[in-house]
């Protein structure tokens, strides 16, 4: 069994497109997961750089050194940690993190840090807030429901930290036509290193 990282998986849908790119390319995973494809056994360099080519077209990209890998594993348990059903009910983040890479949260912190500028808190939150604009534009939860599905104290800490991070209250940002979402892979990045930046 071969595990390949890729860069900016973080829906379902990227997992459907990349395990479409995989099998265009001539390699089909065993499985697809959230930053992860595992195929059976290891892909020719042929098939290496036909896959390598598929994803570039669609904003993917294989990583290849240790510590891309391991934070584009950060990134994407963030995500699996702010999808939970109930995060608040869930154990506390640095030790869900810590599991999921079986490492020390705060080597992971570090390297974190190092490597992309943000903190993994400050990434945590922005990721939070990318959640709280979805189900805002949804309209279907009050801000207390919203709270207690993200592991808010309550709807004044989520208030708080939505403004401090968008300049709107959720009250205004809900009754705004464009609801100026980022896409997930994009939090956390400097407007510069966005593409069409």
């Amino acid at each position: 069994m071969t595990a390949l990282h890729v860069k900016n998986m973080v829906c379902n849908r990227c997992i459907y497109m990349v395990d479409h790119l995989f099998r265009e390319a001539g390699l089909v995973p065993f499985a697809v997961k959230l930053g992860e494809v595992e195929l059976a056994e290891a892909p020719d360099a042929a098939g290496l750089a036909a896959v390598e080519k598929k994803l570039r077209e669609f904003g993917f990209e294989l990583l290849n050194d240790q510590k891309s890998r391991i934070i584009e594993k950060i990134k994407t348990t963030v995500i699996e940690y702010i999808q939970q059903p109930a995060p608040s009910e869930a154990r506390v983040f640095s030790e869900f993190l810590g599991a999921a890479l079986h490492r020390d949260y705060s080597s992971l912190s570090k390297l974190f840090s190092e490597v992309e500028g943000i903190t993994i808190e400050k990434y945590l939150i922005q990721q939070k807030i990318e959640k709280v604009k979805e189900w805002l534009s949804y309209d279907e939860w009050s801000l207390s429901e919203i709270a207690y599905r993200l592991g808010y104290s309550g709807v004044a800490h989520l208030s708080s930290q939505f403004k401090k991070t968008t300049g709107f209250t959720p009250s205004v940002f809900r009754k705004m036509k464009d609801h100026h979402r980022r896409p997930l892979d994009e939090v956390g990045r400097p407007a510069a290193d966005r593409p069409g930046q």
